[in-house]
């Protein structure tokens, strides 16, 4: 049976979500990463939960997500009369999902119902949709079929993407929360793939350091911070930042054992002592040139994506590079998806720029 996960323990809840590719097959490339990342904000976004942090694998994914009182965030639709404000702004909110062709059809939808006098089918239509708001399994199972539906249509493949439904758990505020967002963080460095949380792309942390407002809110909500605090101490010690890397570098140290014949061996991977307790001992901070490292990998692969011939036109139409700081944009996934995406570093790669 359903049951809805909302933000019914109290004022909100939070929860981490983890789901598998079926038979633990790597499906996940560089672009299908990144597709999954756009699909994520954008569903979030409609669906009004919030992304604390996330890590996105390359068989699987983790998202800490925070499910706000329901009654709240649906307060903005509610509409005394037909045609209302809040009716109008239910409509413009689903701007955010749906195509101008199929809100065409709706609203026309709507006004042949109302012509006929039915005005309670027409709550029920509109009914449909606020359901799907502030509910976790909504969410996350509309994130799994939209994405399975484009990787298939991409890869030309068919069949079960996922292995069965999602895992979530039930997380307290506090150390809890804390803990699990820096294990979410930790992801890629216990997997091998990094030696520092930094360099993964597909993270809410390294998301954060490019200058995310939402995930810098995210994490600094994750730690307890105040959530303009990512680069601010204020009567704290630290800033956000400072204090979710050394959280970052406290949690992932790795963990060692003695094997036979007394050699150690690492029983879990993750950081160094040596490591953790340097960025520890430094309060946290993290040095201009690992920022500007961040904040300009960022830039360069985020400020337009897209197939190679996409990004061609892009640098051509708007006189090169650095205009792209006034027009940060991709190329939308068709029906037939993107063939090849490409960063400008792939195209500078390619002799491109």
């Amino acid at each position: 049976m359903h049951r809805r996960l909302t933000g019914e323990f109290g004022k909100c809840s939070h929860f981490h979500v983890m789901s598998r590719v079926a038979g633990g097959d790597m499906l996940f490339g560089d672009e299908e990463k990144e597709a999954f990342r756009l699909l994520m904000w954008r569903l979030a976004k409609f669906s009004g939960v919030e992304v604390l942090t996330y890590c996105v694998m390359g068989n699987h994914f983790h998202l800490l997500i925070r499910i706000p009182e329901r009654e709240g965030f649906l307060a903005r639709f509610v509409c005394d009369s037909p045609g209302g404000v809040g009716e109008r702004r239910l409509l413009e909110h689903l701007k955010l999902l749906y195509s101008k062709a199929y809100l065409s059809r709706l609203e026309s939808e709507i006004k042949e119902l109302r012509r006929r006098g039915r005005e309670a089918e027409v709550q029920r239509v509109l009914d449909r949709y606020k359901g799907r708001f502030c509910d976790l399994s909504q969410f996350v199972k509309e994130l799994k079929e939209r994405f399975s539906r484009w990787f298939n249509r991409k890869h030309g493949r068919r069949g079960t993407f996922w292995m069965g439904r999602f895992r979530s758990v039930i997380v307290e505020r506090g150390e809890c929360l804390r803990t699990v967002a820096a294990y979410i963080d930790m992801n890629p460095v216990r997997a091998g793939l990094v030696a520092e949380p930094e360099d993964y792309r597909w993270c809410g942390y390294t998301e954060a350091l490019g200058g995310s407002r939402l995930m810098r809110r995210g994490l600094c909500r994750a730690i307890g911070w105040p959530l303009g605090s990512w680069t601010k101490r204020g009567r704290r010690k630290s800033s956000g930042a400072e204090a979710y890397r050394c959280l970052l570098y406290g949690e992932g140290v790795e963990q060692l054992a003695d094997a036979a014949g007394g050699k150690t061996v690492v029983k879990r991977r993750g950081l160094s002592v040596e490591t953790a307790r340097e960025v520890i001992e430094a309060g946290g901070k993290l040095g201009h040139y690992d920022l500007v490292r961040c904040r300009v990998r960022w830039f360069t692969e985020g400020a337009a994506l897209g197939s190679e011939g996409f990004l061609r036109r892009v640098l051509g139409e708007i006189g090169g590079e650095r205009n792209l700081r006034r027009m940060p944009v991709f190329e939308r996934m068709g029906k037939k998806g993107v063939s090849g995406w490409f960063s400008l570093c792939r195209l500078r790669g390619r002799g491109v720029g």
